[in-house]
């Protein structure tokens, strides 16, 4: 019996509950000003009166036509050593062509020129041909102990093919088979391109004086 009527209390309970929820009045949600007094409104571009589309972007200038960009003449300058000098080079010319790139190749450059004897069958006679050289007043020289010149003996490097050939004569007139190779790198170097109008040529050298040894090359158009 005491169950039952808990269990009724309880109904009566939530169907009072809802009942509120249902028939209470609720106050009006408060409507907030979009700006505060005194402070104009912000208006979007596209909603003022007589503004033009979005999609109505004026141009600076006309695009060009296909046919303009057919005769346009493209050329490379280069090669420039490093990005510092590549941005130079653009800014001084960006004003006078129609467009402008740069490219990174890679060149091989020379490091200067070894001055050496062949490598020996093994480090014995190496060093036996190093006395010899030794006995005829050589001092500048040196055994390579490892790597894949070991056994050589080096006489010298140089800066300058002149002075690694003079070496080489004054070792071969003591009888010693001496040789002479270039020491070469890969390093990266850039090219300039531009494009400009045939009717007017630009004249690029007197916008990069501090490059005499620049050369020119005609390109494909890009």
């Amino acid at each position: 019996m005491f169950v039952r009527a808990f269990f009724l209390l309880l109904l009566a309970l939530n169907i009072g509950v809802a009942s509120w929820l249902i028939f209470a009045p609720h106050p009006s949600a408060q409507t907030l000003p979009a700006s505060d007094p005194g402070v104009s409104a912000l208006v979007l571009l596209s909603e003022r009166e007589g503004a033009p589309g979005a999609n109505s972007v004026e141009l600076t200038a006309a695009p060009e036509s296909a046919a303009d960009i057919r005769a346009d003449t493209c050329r490379s300058i280069g090669t420039f050593p490093t990005q510092a000098d590549v941005r130079r080079v653009i800014d001084a010319l960006t004003p006078l062509v129609k467009r402008i790139q740069y490219r990174e190749v890679r060149a091989t450059q020379a490091r200067g020129y070894w001055v050496y004897l062949a490598a020996h069958e093994s480090r014995e006679q190496a060093l036996a041909a190093a006395r010899l050289l030794a006995a005829k007043g050589v001092r500048d020289y040196y055994v390579v102990t490892a790597g894949e010149n070991q056994n050589t003996i080096s006489l010298g490097l140089f800066h300058e093919q002149g002075n690694a050939e003079k070496r080489r004569s004054e070792i071969a007139a003591l009888g010693f088979a001496a040789q002479v190779i270039a020491r070469t790198e890969e390093l990266p170097v850039y090219w300039v391109d531009f494009a400009e109008t045939t009717a007017r040529p630009v004249n690029w050298r007197a916008r990069v004086a501090n490059f005499p040894d620049a050369q020119e090359q005609s390109i494909a158009c890009f």
